[in-house]
């Protein structure tokens, strides 16, 4: 049975098109995943799904009664509440009908004996539904969530503000996990996770009963999960009714037949234009020259192939460091409580090193103190005097009104227009891309734009945290050999091993 049917959506970003007559279903049970090359519209497709957005043209459909559940990659919370609050929100229902049963028990010291029977039966249902719907469970289902997705349970306690971007994240998917929906749209569920707690969330995905449609750019989780994906590709949605590595290769042949097809089609229309220009003005051929142009302005036009955009990450090297670039002596890092015993390492000129540990654990915590953004609780470090420092914040807030043309412009006021555009060109931002507002644009191309607000920094040393959430394959491989040819230090915070452990010399475990 299909939950979804979408018909002919067609949906523009200011001149540019994602989506042109685009359709496809999704149906009961089915587990798929959506894919696409940054900035194809991936996170506006879910956003459209679930109702945050309305398409310019086209019809979309759930099955009546359907409760989908939406994973946003920048959802806002109210940082305020606890998380015990923020999750036993999900069950709000089943505490008020935990009161009622109280209230209904209470009232038999009132009420005419006549209505005994009456409330206590009323009461007594109300308890069956309870344990139908497993409330007596709540504190066993919460505690596999929170255990499952890598915390532990004194993390109810805790404030929202108080909670590292990984454990907000796990915390938000933890809550969509309870609300035990008919669908789940996940966008970019493994940010932030590490390989032990993606294991966990793949387990549970392949074990859920229902449907879920998940955007990743993690192709190993994709290979786990997907029996069902979806391209967007050429403004369209292509349907794969099988596994990645099914995708893989039955996509590239697909584009292959479609390369040669639009080269046909290309020389078809130019050699027919080609006759009415030719043929038009003439008495005798005007009538077959007017029925080839009506022809030409009715065939459905064959879309060239997207191929990766090329894009160019380079970090400018400024002057050499001497040898120790960076000494930590017994350093304790944390807000209110130490959060790992205390820090002892050095840096040397050149090294490269990737920080490693559990979310939560303190590691953009350690980062945001060695760049001097909270204070530490005890002990010391010191920068060698002649570092100079390029610093990848992972939260890094940028003014989502502006344009990224705005925003390389306000950075860099000497640049003229072409300059700033060239700039952009060399990370995947197109000229209609980097004339929209930042909130338009997908996660990846918000990352490129970060990377190219740091184009005409020197540095001799990088420190990056997280600098691939929402990167495709290409661009990662592309910053991977940025970083590898980089000549100076590097710090690096990944969750991502397979990225870092080709850049990094070593690593220092937080534990």
């Amino acid at each position: 049975m299909s939950l979804l049917d979408v018909t002919n959506l067609t949906f523009s970003y200011g001149h540019e098109k994602l989506y042109e007559d685009a359709s496809m279903r999704l149906f009961e049970g089915e587990h798929a995943v959506l894919v696409g090359k940054n900035g194809a519209g991936k996170s506006t497709l879910l956003n459209i799904l679930a109702k945050n957005l309305s398409p310019d043209q086209g019809k979309l459909e759930w099955l009546a009664g359907q409760k989908v559940g939406y994973l946003d990659q920048y959802a806002k919370i109210n940082e305020k509440l606890t998380v015990e609050a923020y999750l036993y929100d999900v069950f709000l229902p089943l505490f008020e009908k935990e009161q009622m049963i109280q209230q209904l028990y209470e009232s038999i010291a009132t009420i005419d004996p006549k209505d005994y029977d009456r409330v206590l039966n009323q009461a007594h249902r109300l308890e069956e539904e309870l344990a139908n719907d497993n409330f007596y469970a709540i504190q066993s289902t919460i505690s596999n969530v929170i255990h499952g997705l890598g915390l532990e349970m004194d993390v109810l306690k805790q404030t929202i503000k108080t909670l590292s971007g990984g454990m907000r994240a796990k915390v938000i998917l933890g809550k969509l996990l309870l609300e035990e929906c008919d669908v789940l749209l996940l966008d970019e569920p493994t940010n932030f996770l590490d390989i032990k707690h993606i294991d966990w969330l793949v387990k549970f995905l392949n074990s859920f009963p229902k449907a879920f449609i998940v955007v990743s750019h993690d192709e190993d989780f994709l290979k786990q999960i997907a029996k069902t994906v979806f391209v967007l590709d050429g403004k369209s949605i292509i349907r794969y009714k099988g596994d990645y590595n099914f995708y893989l290769n039955a996509h590239q042949l697909r584009m292959e037949n479609q390369l040669k097809a639009y080269k046909s089609q290309q020389k078809f229309i130019e050699k027919t234009k080609d006759y009415i220009q030719k043929n038009i003005v003439r008495a005798s051929t005007t009538k077959m020259a007017q029925s080839r142009r009506k022809m030409l302005n009715k065939l459905k036009i064959i879309h060239k192939p997207i191929t990766d955009k090329k894009i160019h990450i380079e970090f400018l090297y400024g002057i050499s460091t001497g040898r120790d670039v960076l000494k930590v002596n017994d350093l304790i890092i944390g807000y209110d409580e130490p959060l790992v015993e205390p820090i002892n390492f050095i840096i040397k000129k050149g090294e490269k090193v990737a920080i490693t540990g559990k979310n939560g654990i303190g590691k953009s915590t350690l980062i945001k103190t060695l760049m001097q953004v909270i204070d530490p609780l005890d002990g010391d470090f010191t920068w060698i005097d002649t570092a100079q420092i390029l610093y990848y914040e992972q939260d890094i807030d940028l003014e989502e009104k502006y344009t990224p043309f705005e925003l390389i412009h306000h950075e860099n006021p000497d640049h003229d227009r072409k300059q700033i555009l060239s700039v952009l060109a060399q990370f995947g931002i197109t000229f209609d891309m980097a004339n929209r507002p930042l909130n338009t644009l997908s996660g990846g191309e918000k990352t490129k734009v970060k990377f190219a607000l740091t184009r005409t920094h020197q540095s001799n040393v990088l420190i990056l945290d997280e600098p691939t959430n929402h990167l495709d394959k290409h661009a990662k491989e592309v910053l991977k050999e940025a970083l590898i040819n980089y000549p100076g230090t590097v710090i690096l915070v990944s969750h991502e091993k397979s990225f870092y452990e080709e850049i990094c010399d070593y690593e220092i475990h937080l534990s």
